[in-house]
């Protein structure tokens, strides 16, 4: 054969790194030490990769990849940065926290790694080696996407991690009859994940599929038979009076409530209103949601006597002020109906957890600190302690320190995989608290809001430029994934920075284990449990998909034995009345799932100023705040701001004009889309758009949370959900 002089193309198997949750495999193709193209893998039963998977061939070779280490030069905030050495750069770093480690204490070491880059081995175990090895550090406390959830599952059925109600295998989708989508969307949101395409054949089979959501969203566009706006904020009590209507009109399933609840009694007099003479009735719920009371009533008679039937509350409503409340009134709702589990249907979580890390020594500063006040028996010791700081309040905590109550005066800022500052609530007020700090550091791809704000970034290379192990959070798949190129310029994986700044910092037992040698010792301690082909197979193979857990961790049938298994809260059931929140003490947090009347909802005196609800949905070519700046995903949608045509004709407000969105935190300028597909009352505007400040400070990029509060829910949870705004028609 003639000699052409193109190379030979090779094929590399991965799974997409994107922080959505899909974790789709990919078949990178190569060509020399460059990626050609990208396609989705077609075996039967793949989770399809989406556009942004398709898209990241733009991302590594994107003209503003950060390829060399930067030290800041002008004003903190400026974007100003020369380029320097790892050396110069490494050793600026390891000067700073050996400082504040002398004048402060370990304690003042603030670090976040969250999950925009979610394998295993170049993730939060990476920096938590070197940190503990350093002496110590805050670590934060909490889920931002979804705490309130956590907290309601950890109440309620005792679950121990993360838990998200929409979490279920595709056969549970298929044999349902009824189908509930509460504030979930996932044609936008489980992009990848095979959950579209079991909701559409569920449809197929018959099941009818209702949409609860402020939004008529894509996937009510696609899958639902009705859909039904509700106001941001007000979901427990649309929740509550159709646990009203079950118990009054005698639809409970009493013998699954007997045999596998707590705290029914109690509930029920509060649903007829026997203690605050308030009954929880329809047309209560409908005054304060703007849900019909009929429609409540008769989604409310349909739930209760379709099985089996899916509640599907997304964690989205849970992100607000009493988010948490939303969700124990969801799993109250199913509790009395029986609908927690039919047959092998299994609510609260059943998927095995496997997600190694590398192994660490305990964190001192942890070690040396109480268990915070109200800890929560369902978490680990040192996710207890009361060293740790919640995840949503790092720009508070580094304002006020110790005279605002918090464990220590925060002084240095380790942000890796994460753009922090654009994703949390107030970013005006975060901006403030980073220029506060003695010293930041940022390892990124690009240049986002929170790089431009450190005072060194060291450049961080993508997925397909090194190897990694991928476990899933639960049951989904596992990889070895191998290096599809060399990293680009002077790029390194993140091990490999923890592996260089160790001994700037005096560290010389971090280890120089080869990324294979770790992989192959998490391996091995894993394949015996989960049944996983050893390291040579599961490199040649690629992927290897882990089934779910048996049925019967929760109350239901457990095959043809009828074996119920206790749940891990304190009386092995589903606690609709909880003993954990009655020994808290908490006000805020009552025992039962109870409707709380928001602050900047639509009751609050502020909305006489600020009279429009913003949310911030999920954006199809953004995972979070990944992607914002390529091309090829920029040219699919347009960052704007979804109003109501009520609204819009009342401010003089045509589609497509640049509108001004504010209140006392923040403004943002951006296009307005009008459309009947929002309820009146409520504007969105997608989150994860970059900030980007013009000499005024408005915000010119649309980042949603520049008008977001930093403030987190009762038991914790980020409150991107509730916000008030006015709008009107920019002139400038």
């Amino acid at each position: 054969m003639a000699n052409t002089g193109i190379e030979a193309e090779r094929i590399v198997r991965t799974l997409c790194s994107s922080h959505c949750g899909g974790a789709c495999e990919m078949k990178v193709h190569v060509r020399g030490n460059r990626i050609v193209r990208i396609e989705a893998d077609d075996k039967d039963g793949s989770p399809r990769m989406c556009a942004r998977g398709h898209a990241y061939r733009q991302r590594v070779y994107a003209p503003d990849r950060l390829l060399y280490p930067l030290k800041r030069t002008g004003e903190r905030g400026s974007g100003a940065f020369a380029r320097v050495s790892w050396d110069e750069a490494l050793e600026t770093v390891a000067a700073a926290m050996k400082r504040v480690r002398v004048d402060h204490g370990n304690a003042a070491i603030l670090h976040f790694c969250s999950m925009c880059d979610p394998h295993t081995l170049h993730h939060v175990g990476a920096f938590h080696r070197l940190l503990c090895q350093f002496g110590g550090y805050t670590a934060p406390w909490g889920y931002i996407s979804c705490e309130g959830a956590a907290f309601s599952a950890g109440v309620t059925y005792g679950a121990r991690r993360r838990f998200v109600q929409t979490d279920r295998g595709p056969e549970e989708y298929l044999d349902s009859r009824l189908i509930i989508m509460w504030s979930w969307n996932p044609a936008t949101t489980e992009l990848g994940s095979n959950i579209p395409l079991s909701l559409a054949r569920a449809k197929e089979r018959g099941a009818r599929i209702v949409c609860v959501d402020p939004r008529y969203t894509a996937s009510a566009a696609v899958f639902a038979d009705r859909w039904v706006p509700i106001r941001p904020g007000t979901d427990a009590a649309a929740l509550i009076a159709m646990a009203f209507v079950v118990v009054h009109e005698s639809l409970q399933d009493q013998a699954f409530i007997d045999a596998h609840t707590v705290g029914f009694e109690p509930y029920r007099e509060y649903l007829l209103g026997r203690k605050d003479g308030v009954v929880k009735t329809p047309e209560w719920a409908a005054a304060i949601s703007g849900v019909p009371s009929g429609t409540i009533a008769a989604l409310a008679r349909e739930f209760a006597r379709s099985k089996p039937a899916i509640l599907a509350t997304s964690i989205a409503a849970g992100r607000t002020a009493y988010g948490e409340q939303y969700h124990r009134a969801a799993a109250a709702l199913e509790a009395i109906t029986g609908n927690v589990s039919l047959q092998n249907w299994q609510h609260a979580p059943r998927r095995t957890r496997y997600q190694p890390h590398i192994p660490s020594p305990p964190n001192p500063v942890e070690a040396q600190a109480p268990p915070r006040r109200n800890s929560l028996p369902f978490r680990g010791a040192s996710v207890n302690s009361s060293a740790r700081v919640n995840v949503s309040l790092f720009a508070d905590a580094i304002l006020k320190g110790r005279a605002g109550g918090y464990p220590a005066d925060y002084k240095f800022l380790w942000l890796s995989n994460t753009n922090y500052l654009n994703q949390l609530g107030e970013i005006n007020k975060a901006c403030e608290a980073f220029r506060k700090l003695d010293f930041v550091l940022v390892t990124e791809q690009f240049m986002t809001a929170s790089a431009r704000f450190a005072d060194v970034v060291l450049p961080v290379c993508t997925f397909l430029e090194r190897s990694d192990l991928h476990a899933p959070l639960e049951g989904g798949e596992f990889g070895v994934l191998g290096k599809a190129v060399e990293p680009l310029g002077e790029s390194r994986s993140q091990l490999d920075i923890c592996k260089a700044l160790a001994p700037k910092l005096g560290i010389h037992d971090y280890g120089d284990n080869s990324d294979e040698a770790w992989i192959r010792d998490m391996l091995g301690k894993l394949s015996e449990e989960v049944g996983l082909p050893d390291y040579e197979q599961l490199k040649e193979q690629g992927v290897f998909r882990v089934g779910f857990d048996a049925p019967g961790t929760v109350p239901g049938k457990d095959g043809a034995n009828q074996v119920i298994k206790p749940l891990r809260t304190p009386s092995g059931k589903v606690e609709i009345h909880s003993e954990i929140i009655a020994g808290m003490g908490i006000p805020s947090i009552p025992t039962l799932p109870q409707h709380i009347e928001s602050w900047e909802g639509p009751s609050d005196p502020l909305a006489g100023k600020y009279p429009l609800q913003l949310i911030s949905p999920h954006f199809k070519r953004r995972a979070h705040s990944q992607f914002d700046n390529l091309p090829w995903l920029r040219e699919l949608q347009t960052q704007a701001l979804a109003m109501n045509a009520v609204d819009a004709v009342a401010r003089g407000i045509r589609h497509g004009d640049a509108v001004r969105v504010f209140n006392d935190r923040g403004e943002v300028r951006i296009p307005a889309e009008v459309t009947e597909r929002i309820m009146p009352g409520v504007v969105a505007l997608p989150q994860g758009a970059w900030f980007d400040p013009d000499e005024k400070g408005i915000d010119r990029g649309g980042s949603a949370n520049v008008l977001t509060k930093n403030v987190t829910s009762p038991a914790g949870a980020f409150v991107s959900g509730t916000a008030l705004v006015e709008v009107e028609k920019a002139v400038s």
